[in-house]
């Protein structure tokens, strides 16, 4: 199956969004097992950024998730939330909170990720939604992009590893 590298994109549909679009060349159950397993998350989420060291995810609504990393210069990443809407294997619904600033769970994010699949491709759309346009903005900023298109490269890479 052919890959995507590097093949998300990023547009700003209002001020307090961010949407992110890719296409994978795993089924959609491949891909929902990478985004949602945490044996598999721990093979994608730092991309090339750094290691992951630790990987909680209680899958039911109302249930929490933590990721955290040792990145690359030798600091620690996380990111923690609270999932609102589990529909296997088309839509996530949960809260994304980064721990590296003041009041995370104030400032956290909406993230809706819907994966349609097509002739054997899957197909994901993240909507990403913060309070303000400042918080949006700085989320943009913050050189989140770069880090998400190598996550997503590995997130396909694992995804077709389970086919």
């Amino acid at each position: 199956m052919a890959t995507t590298s590097g093949t998300a994109k990023v547009t700003l549909p209002a001020d307090t969004q961010i949407l992110i679009t890719r296409e994978f060349g795993a089924p959609r159950a491949n891909v929902w097992r990478a985004y949602t397993e945490p044996q598999f998350i721990k093979r994608w989420w730092a991309g090339q950024k750094g290691t992951v060291t630790s990987v909680e995810v209680d899958l039911v609504v109302g249930g929490r998730w933590r990721y955290v990393m040792e990145a690359n210069g030798g600091f620690e990443v996380a990111f923690h939330g609270e999932f609102r809407e589990v529909a296997a294997p088309e839509r996530l619904v949960n809260t994304e909170a980064f721990e590296g600033i003041p009041d995370p769970d104030d400032n956290a994010g909406l993230v809706t990720v819907t994966l349609t699949e097509k002739d054997g491709r899957t197909y994901l759309e993240a909507l990403c939604e913060y309070k303000d346009k400042a918080t949006r903005d700085a989320v943009i900023e913050s050189g989140m992009e770069s880090g998400m298109q190598e996550s997503y490269d590995a997130l396909e890479q694992v995804a077709i590893s389970l086919s």
